[in-house]
C-alpha cells in the first residue's frame, strides 16, 4: 500500500456540529468509558461525513474527545483508505477496479471519470467530483459499478457502461437525483432478464424484524 499523508494545506480548526455530536453519542454509548478509543474509527468517520475530508485539526479534536494519543489516531487514518485525506469534490466517485469489474467493463469507466474529471484523486473544475479506483466492494454479480458518496449518503450505482456513466455524471453536475442500484432492467443481483423479486418486501427491508440495541439510547432498529 502507498504512503498515505494529510493534505499540505489545512484548515485552522475543526468543531463538530450538532448533527454528529448526536452520532457520536451513539457510538460511544457502545463502549465503557475506559474503552472509549474503541471508537475511533466511528468518530473519524463522522467528522468525514460532516466535511467531506478528514484535516488534521479533526484528528486532534478526537483524540481529545477519547482521550488516546494524537499519534494513535494518525496511525488509523493513514491507514484506512476510506478516508479522505484532502478535500474531494462534492460527489466522490469510487469505481471498482477488482477483476469481476474489469472483466465486465470498469475499464471504460475509468476512462470517462479521467475525460470528465480528470486524474484520480483530483477535484474536478467545477468542484463536483472527485473519483478514485477502490478494491472490490463485494457487488461483483452486478459489475461494473461504483459507489457514490455526497450528502445524500453512500449508494451504490451499478450494471454500468461508459454512455450510462456520462449521463449520471450529466444528471448530478445539473442538481438531479439519480437511480441507485442496477441501471438494468433488474432488480438488486437477480439473474439478468428473469424477474424472481417481483414482491418488493424481498428486498426493500420491510420484514425486518425491530430489536432493542444495547448501550445506544436508541429504543430500536431494524435487523
Amino acid at each position: 500500500m502507498s504512503v498515505r499523508r494529510l493534505a499540505k494545506e489545512q484548515p485552522a480548526n475543526f468543531t463538530f456540529n450538532a448533527k454528529s455530536e448526536a452520532e457520536i453519542a451513539f457510538w460511544l454509548g457502545k463502549y465503557p468509558e475506559t474503552r472509549k478509543a474503541s471508537a475511533v474509527i466511528p468518530l473519524l468517520w463522522i467528522a468525514q461525513k460532516q466535511e467531506g475530508w478528514v484535516s488534521e485539526p479533526a484528528l486532534r479534536v478526537v483524540a481529545d474527545r477519547l482521550e488516546m494519543p494524537y499519534i494513535r489516531v494518525y496511525e488509523v487514518v493513514t491507514f484506512y483508505t476510506m478516508y479522505n485525506l484532502a478535500p474531494v469534490g462534492e460527489h466522490l466517485i469510487q469505481v471498482c477496479g477488482t477483476t469481476p469489474c474489469m472483466l465486465r467493463g470498469s475499464d471504460e469507466l475509468i476512462k470517462v471519470c479521467k475525460s470528465r474529471i480528470g486524474e484520480a484523486g483530483t477535484v474536478s473544475a467545477d468542484g463536483k467530483f472527485t473519483w478514485t479506483e477502490v478494491e472490490c466492494m463485494g457487488a461483483c454479480a452486478n459489475a461494473p459499478m461504483f459507489q457514490l458518496a455526497n450528502a445524500d449518503g453512500d449508494h451504490y450505482v451499478e450494471d454500468l457502461d461508459g454512455p450510462k456513466l456520462e449521463q449520471i455524471l450529466d444528471d448530478l453536475a445539473a442538481g438531479k437525483q439519480i437511480k441507485y442500484g442496477p441501471h438494468s432492467d433488474r432488480t438488486a443481483s437477480e439473474p439478468h432478464g428473469t424477474k424472481v423479486l417481483t414482491d418488493p418486501s424481498l428486498y426493500d427491508g420491510s420484514r425486518a424484524k425491530k430489536i432493542k440495541l444495547p448501550n445506544t439510547g436508541k429504543a430500536e432498529a431494524k435487523s
